[in-house]
């Protein structure tokens, strides 16, 4: 396994298949060459996104529809892009960058993929919604249960916190239950229940709530140390009885990257059996990324319910939530619990689903991103230090994520022991040499198949730089 918290992982490090490498050599060989050279490079300038923000600070609150890209946390101005093509983007201004947030996960095989987008638009000839059912949900649903190990029965939704929704009322509804445990630092969607220690933009912006949320909508939510068994056996002991689930991402990807202990799923699935609990496997960012079967086929270990989204709609809208059939039949109009969407399960997002499936499901696809995701993480650890900086990090397979601090990480409380303002020095420094990370040291990174070689060295020579320079 290439999981660590303390350290860089090692990797499988198995070189990808042939039928893959072309696959990555195609990619790359087919994005817009619009890079210059080194003598030719212009001088960094992002007037053209400081205009643009301006303006849309006036239309939308904080001039952005998502909270984490407003650079809150790593200073400066976002940037405003304007075309995106397998590992690259370009924004408004000319510039161009390695892209290690990949839309937040789903770009898994690259931005814009020919055949994925070539499938959209034979599909976008049909229509791009129906409101009523389509064959393309069947296919879809297929691929997935065919390949998440706890998921018997699926329902399609628009997006990850529709799916953290969904499945949290389920499980109440199934088990008669209210109460719920979360982890401190993980970030399930923006749904009352969950923004209670929240990770991700929360984290980010320093909220340890949001205002707005009634108590009434937290009261039932319990929340424990990731990492921690004895702190959820404690749980389980003074409200014993009234734990409906505990929903975990298996591996914390919005608090930083941060893998489990190995004793820790084990523990939390011993628990949940022998107390009547149900145990949620949140693999919005997981799923389909660090194995087909997601963390779950990884670490093999089956929960009761799991949520995804990202990767399973290939850049557009989407989101799920599956688990065994018993449970499932509950959902309207199957069984009581009811839960809609307008938009739910339309083709497009199917479309590019399935054909993101395809390729990932083709041999070598996964030791091709531990590969290139161990060279990444651990150069960049190894440039950190050699500079002086004290760093930890880790990765699992196309998934990675780093500390300013010697760690180990094994939970929320060590990831804010990071230096943050100087990964907002390290950050606004890789930006000017073209490699764009998420805009926060909470979130975690990931690699693609469109990644090659020549992006993670180019990167890593870029962080040798910004090291000393910061």
């Amino acid at each position: 396994m290439a999981a660590t918290v303390g350290g860089v992982g090692v990797g499988l490090g198995l070189l990808c298949s042939a039928k893959s490498s072309n696959r990555v050599s195609s990619a790359r060989s087919s994005r817009v060459k619009m890079a210059v050279t080194v003598e030719e490079k212009k001088k960094f300038t992002l007037k053209k996104s400081e205009e643009a923000f301006n303006a849309a600070k006036e239309l939308m609150p904080g001039g952005v529809n998502s909270p984490v890209r407003a650079f809150k946390s790593v200073g400066g101005q976002p940037i405003v892009m304007d075309s995106v093509k397998g590992s690259h983007m370009w924004d408004i201004d000319g510039n161009e960058y390695i892209d290690y947030v990949g839309s937040w996960g789903p770009a898994i095989i690259g931005h814009a993929d020919d055949e994925v987008l070539a499938a959209l638009a034979e599909t976008m000839k049909k229509g791009t919604s129906f409101g009523a059912p389509c064959l393309l949900e069947n296919t879809l649903a297929e691929m997935v249960i065919s390949a998440v190990p706890s998921i018997e029965m699926v329902r399609f939704v628009n997006s990850g916190t529709e799916a953290c929704m969904g499945v949290l009322r389920l499980a109440r509804a199934f088990t008669g239950r209210e109460r719920i445990i979360k982890f401190e630092g993980c970030y399930h969607g923006h749904a009352d229940p969950f923004l209670v220690k929240a990770g991700s933009g929360v984290a980010t912006l320093g909220l340890p709530d949001s205002p707005g949320v009634p108590k009434g909508a937290t009261y039932e939510t319990l929340t424990a140390p990731y990492n921690d068994i004895s702190a959820v056996e404690k749980i389980f002991e003074t409200e014993k009885g009234d734990i409906a689930a505990i929903i975990l991402e298996p591996v914390v990807g919005n608090s930083g990257f941060i893998a489990p202990k190995a004793e820790f799923l084990n523990g939390i699935r011993k628990i949940t059996k022998e107390n009547g609990a149900l145990l949620i496997f949140d693999e919005v960012m997981t799923g389909f990324r660090i194995s087909y079967g997601g963390a779950q086929e990884y670490f093999g270990i089956t929960p009761d319910l799991t949520t995804l989204g990202k990767i399973i709609g290939g850049g557009l809208p989407v989101g799920a939530y599956g688990g065994r059939r018993e449970i499932m039949e509950m959902v309207a109009p199957a069984g009581p619990m009811y839960q809609a969407g307008t938009l739910s399960g339309n083709p497009l997002a199917m479309t590019a689903g399935i054909h993101t499936l395809k390729r990932l499901k083709e041999p070598g696809s996964y030791e091709y991103l531990d590969k290139i995701t161990n060279e990444l993480i651990q150069g960049i650890l190894d440039a950190g230090k050699k500079a002086g900086h004290a760093m930890c990090g880790g990765y699992i397979r196309g998934m990675f994520g780093f500390f300013f601090t010697d760690g180990p990480v094994y939970n929320f409380e060590d990831a804010k022991k990071s230096d943050a303002a100087k990964f907002a020095r390290f950050y606004r420094g890789m930006l000017e040499e073209g490699v764009y990370f998420a805009p926060s040291q909470f979130e975690a990174g990931f690699t693609s198949l469109a990644h090659t070689s020549e992006d993670i060295q180019q990167t890593i020579s870029a962080a040798e730089k910004v090291f000393q320079r910061i």
